[in-house]
């Protein structure tokens, strides 16, 4: 038996004498929590940043204040760099498959999920993201597709799968009228009512949601924004939607009422696009809002240290974020507190021609009212870019507005960080964890065998089947 004794000090919360024990019996309630394009970069260039802001040179994530670390695997059957499809699949059914599938085999056969068996033994279950509900990562737990882009039958998958507590984005594939996105008509959200759903659907329905109290016996299904949840660094400027730790607690809450306890599965999915859009200040607080929700499931573990096992990783690398920028020997993080909003969602296509407005729009958001003339050189090639509508664009700046990711890079590079890439990468995973055969789960593993260990603590069959 192991004990965990380290005191952390993140977000005002502190852990102590929490025990990581391996017991023979399974945990009775799994939190499995997943950084979509989060590698150890991630995490700890979002941790020192918190040193930074608080002043606390002793600050640690919660996430990275556990007693069980692994290192993961993520290549997919078909490439090395997986995409989001095919590593949800490993982590949520412990197969590999190619990329673009949901929780099938390259041969079309579909496979069981975690959550499968979760719900064979009575126990509750919850999806929670900041991306669509039907997204990647969500998808590979509920849904059995050749392809990831079918959005519209993985919403019908949800209709069906009887999932306890669902929240996150993504309501146009469950709606018919204004923002939908379907064409046959199907009104998911008014059958899912049907059979018993509470459901809060759009931003109008955040304070009933937020007022909402769980009762044993009731289901939720809340899908808050059309699309993906805003950034964390948006969604601060104006509180429109609930946290990821809010819902994660909400869930907690209600799937906690069930005597044979519950599967979650949360995920930082933002932080995947924050990078892939080579935002540091957006990587960083959407990494540190997953880890307030990485402290919401520690505080139910704490509760209940003899029944419950938290497990964080990622499913990928993206961005190829590396913590130091050229020749030189700093970073300097606070520069990341000039951020005001996120690149993609907020900045891009603010440039329409007039430079002089696009420059006073980044002096306030992001202060950048003292350019060096090579930072300069850097956005007025983009703005020259642009105004010529240069055929590369999509090329050189991976499909973003290039003006967007100029002062992405200018800050990134303010900050001493630099990146590789505006796609996913190879690059292996930090994996915690703490609780009921947590030890398990440490070591050097492919993202499969994470899946396949959880199966084995939980004692149900993932996988093609028979």
């Amino acid at each position: 038996m192991s004990i965990f004794t380290r005191t952390v000090i993140a977000a005002s919360i502190v852990i102590v004498n929490c025990s990581s024990a391996i017991a023979a019996d399974a945990p009775k309630n799994i939190i499995y929590l997943i950084g979509d394009g989060m590698a150890t970069a991630h995490r700890q260039v979002a941790e020192y940043y918190l040193q930074e802001k608080t002043g606390n040179p002793n600050a640690r994530l919660a996430m990275n204040s556990l007693p069980v670390a692994g290192i993961n695997t993520t290549h997919s059957a078909d490439s090395l760099v997986t995409d989001s499809a095919a590593s949800g699949t490993a982590l949520a059914a412990g197969v590999k498959t190619n990329n673009g599938m949901i929780s099938m085999l390259p041969d079309g056969t579909k496979v069981a999920t975690l959550l499968d068996g979760a719900q064979a033994q009575g126990k509750s279950t919850g999806l929670i993201t900041t991306t669509r509900l039907t997204h990647a990562t969500p998808a590979a737990f509920v849904a059995n597709n050749i392809s990831r882009g079918n959005e519209n039958e993985i919403a019908d998958d949800y209709a069906t799968a009887n999932v306890t507590y669902v929240a996150g984005g993504g309501y146009r594939h469950f709606v018919v009228g204004k923002d939908s996105k379907r064409t046959d008509g199907q009104d998911l959200v008014a059958n899912m009512e049907q059979q018993d759903y509470r459901t809060f659907v759009g931003t109008e329905s955040v304070d009933s949601f937020r007022g909402y109290q769980p009762k044993v016996g009731d289901k939720v299904f809340a899908a808050f924004t059309k699309s993906h949840t805003p950034y964390e660094l948006d969604r601060m400027q104006s509180d429109v939607t609930p946290s990821l730790a809010e819902m994660t607690e909400k869930g907690i809450e209600l799937l906690s009422k069930n005597k044979n306890g519950f599967f979650m599965m949360i995920e930082g999915g933002r932080i995947d696009h924050a990078a892939h859009a080579n935002d540091i200040a957006g990587v960083v607080y959407d990494t540190l809002a997953f880890d307030a929700a990485v402290q919401k499931a520690l505080t139910f573990y704490q509760q209940h240290p003899e029944d419950t096992l938290v497990v964080i990783t990622g499913d990928h690398e993206t961005g190829g974020m590396g913590m130091g920028f050229g020749k030189n020997y700093f970073m300097t993080l606070s520069q990341i507190n000039h951020a005001r909003q996120s690149v993609e969602d907020k900045l891009q296509n603010i440039y329409r021609g007039d430079r002089e407005a696009f420059y006073r729009h980044i002096a306030e958001q992001f202060k950048l009212n003292d350019l060096k003339s090579d930072e300069k050189i850097v956005i007025e090639r983009a703005m020259d870019a642009v105004d010529n509508k240069d055929p590369q664009l999509g090329v050189n700046y991976g499909g973003y507005d290039p003006v967007a990711i100029a002062v992405a890079h200018v800050t990134s590079k303010r900050a001493g960080v630099y990146w590789t890439s505006y796609a996913h990468t190879a690059t292996q995973l930090p994996l915690s964890a703490i609780g009921v055969q947590a030890d398990e789960l440490g070591g050097f593993k492919d993202n499969t065998e994470v899946a396949q260990t959880l199966a084995d603590i939980m004692q149900v069959k993932i996988g093609k089947q028979g």
